[in-house]
């Protein structure tokens, strides 16, 4: 130990609304290490579950893979708190069913902050809103991680917000070009940035990607040692046909590419569209 105060961390995942919205399969020990990533300890790691008790009494797979699931978060140290879904029918007839850990999760947010330095909230739901505030006012800094349908004021009150499609691995790529021993930011692997900046004129720009899991994601400046980021040239020949170009540069557009040789550093080829 080198004396420096370790940051005690706390994430609270509503494992729903990330596995509905584009996080389905995410990688909880990737999670875990990137909220540690700043000097942090994790003192809270709570896992919002939904579980159908009804359904796991018919369906013998869906309960198998329940607790499977379950297990394997409590091996990457999550506390698990399950939410029992219920069934209701409406007046036509329609049975539909309902798992809403957002009060639970703002509640132990809120009453387990007194003991932490920052908090890290795994949603895009914009009820969260308020929740934020009250940890900032408490004097947490508040960190949110959503896929997609993320609302907009949710990432505006945030103190920052991170795409989970740009976290290295927290995502699974499928094609990594039939190599599972590259790992993500080498030559040849397949990475996830965005268009940080594009010359209209001559169709050439840059794309911004996270190489590790490091501290500093507000040195955006990739020339600094310090910085978490490389860039990669492209040529809009490298890009889907579904790309309009006119929306370029945009930070909020995801993009899916290989890092292949360049003359003065790495190129993006083969892209794809991930997230408008």
């Amino acid at each position: 130990m080198d004396g420096t105060q370790l940051k005690k961390v706390g994430v609270y995942v509503d494992v729903s609304n990330v596995a509905l919205n584009g996080g389905y399969g995410m990688h909880y020990d990737v999670l875990r290490e990137f909220a540690c990533r700043s000097n942090g300890i994790a003192m809270r790691l709570n896992a919002y579950v939904p579980y159908d008790e009804e359904r796991a009494r018919k369906d013998h797979d869906y309960y198998r893979k329940s607790n499977n699931f379950q297990s394997l978060l409590r091996d990457f140290g999550y506390k698990v708190i399950v939410k029992q879904v219920r069934w209701f029918t409406d007046e036509d007839g329609h049975r539909y069913s309902k798992s809403n850990a957002d009060l639970d999760m703002a509640v132990d947010a809120l009453l387990q902050s007194e003991k932490l330095d920052y908090v890290i909230l795994v949603t895009g739901d914009g009820d969260f809103v308020q929740v934020v505030r009250a940890l900032q006012n408490k004097g947490c800094r508040v960190e949110a991680i959503g896929f997609n349908n993320v609302a907009h004021i949710l990432k505006k009150e945030a103190d920052s917000f991170v795409s989970g499609y740009l976290i290295p691995d927290l995502l699974p790529i499928e094609d990594n070009n039939g190599n599972e021993n590259i790992r993500w930011g080498e030559l040849k692997s397949r990475v996830r940035g965005v268009c940080y900046s594009f010359n209209q004129d001559k169709g050439f720009g840059f794309m911004r990607y996270i190489r590790h899991l490091g501290d500093g994601l507000w040195i955006t400046d990739s020339r600094k040692e310090e910085s978490p980021y490389k860039t990669a040239f492209f040529h809009k020949s490298n890009l889907l046909d579904n790309v309009d170009l006119n929306l370029l540069p945009n930070r909020d557009i995801i993009f899916e590419f290989e890092l292949s040789p360049g003359d003065k550093g790495y190129s993006a080829i083969n892209i794809n569209l991930m997230h408008s």
